[in-house]
């Protein structure tokens, strides 16, 4: 009798410590094993770049791999979906950017909702993209650029790493605003466009500033203009877009989100240590090699920048009167 109270007694026990302590327990350990974090597009171009820098970071941070697995394809989507239908169990992450924000109202058959289906958990930085063409097209400024697409209708592609994409969107808001002819090539991410662009078989990408950065330093692309507002604190050479295109803007942000149902506790473990990072000399000066500006924010303060930045984008899709089916 005594051996089978004793046995009771043990097994509440257990059960009290898995209802109780076995959660906070195992959100205080994380991460216990690598941790997947999916990038939307193909190795090489910007969104990869600054990924494996702050999977590098993260990993000698935690003494547990981040590995960066690239699904490119349908403008950063079959990476979204990939990971709305994973654990929530902080293992694997996404890398967001403007893409995800656009892709809400451009695409009509999505088979998620972003916002709904995803928990944020850290901002990392913000960039620009630049507008950059070969150096074997006869421009040197973006009226320049104007004048050349006004005098050869039908002549003129411009590459995108996808549908969806700032960098596609960017182009769409550029012909809009100027009224020129231009016909989208879009590419499975901008690394894969660049040895088209550089032969000139496609005259001009806005790409974001750390892969077109990368062309135009080393001597293959010619940069006219980024597509911040003002010019970009990193790169004050170029003029900004909007001083010859008014009211021209594309200002990106790059983050993490998790598969909705992520613990709270592993949240905030993420969004500190990214806070952490951000504070790394080593580490803002290798983002800002790349053109990025840092911004730290909470994870209630980096939801409400991506609710921001999809209703942005929704009315530039509309201004623009592109879709996706």
């Amino acid at each position: 009798m005594f051996s089978f109270l004793r046995a009771t007694m043990f097994s509440l026990v257990c059960l009290t410590g898995l209802a109780t302590g076995a959660a906070p327990s195992s959100a205080a350990d994380y991460p216990t094993r690598p941790v997947k974090w999916l990038i939307g597009f193909t190795a090489g171009g910007p969104v990869d770049t600054v990924a494996r820098i702050m999977a590098q970071w993260l990993s000698e941070h935690f003494g547990q791999q981040f590995v960066v697995e690239n699904r490119a394809g349908s403008g950063g989507n079959i990476a979204a979906a990939a990971a709305i239908n994973s654990p929530p169990d902080g293992y694997t992450l996404l890398f967001v950017a403007p893409n995800n924000a656009i892709s809400t109202s451009l695409y009509k058959k999505l088979p998620y909702d972003f916002i709904r289906d995803t928990v944020p958990v850290a901002s990392i930085m913000q960039l620009t993209n630049m507008m950059v063409v070969p150096m074997s097209l006869p421009v040197k400024t973006v009226q320049e650029f104007i004048d050349y697409c006004k005098a050869n209708p039908g002549k003129v592609s411009y590459a995108s790493s996808g549908n969806g994409t700032s960098v596609h969107m960017s182009a769409e808001l550029f012909k809009a605003l100027t009224k020129v002819e231009m016909t989208h090539v879009p590419y499975r991410g901008s690394s894969a466009a660049m040895p088209d662009l550089i032969s000139n078989k496609v005259q001009v990408l806005f790409d974001n500033l750390p892969s077109a950065l990368e062309q135009v330093r080393g001597g293959t692309l010619r940069g006219l203009g980024v597509t911040s507002p003002k010019r970009w604190p990193s790169v004050p050479e170029f003029p900004a877009v909007a001083e010859t295109v008014p009211g021209f803007e594309s200002v990106g942000f790059y983050g993490i989100s998790a598969p909705k149902g992520t613990p709270p506790e592993i949240i905030e473990i993420l969004n500190k240590a990214v806070d952490v990072a951000l504070k790394d000399p080593k580490l803002v000066a290798r983002l800002a090699d790349v053109g990025g500006v840092p911004k730290p924010m909470s994870p209630v303060e980096f939801g409400k920048l991506v609710a921001d930045e999809t209703e942005k984008w929704r009315k530039v899709v509309e201004f623009a009167g592109v879709s996706v089916d």
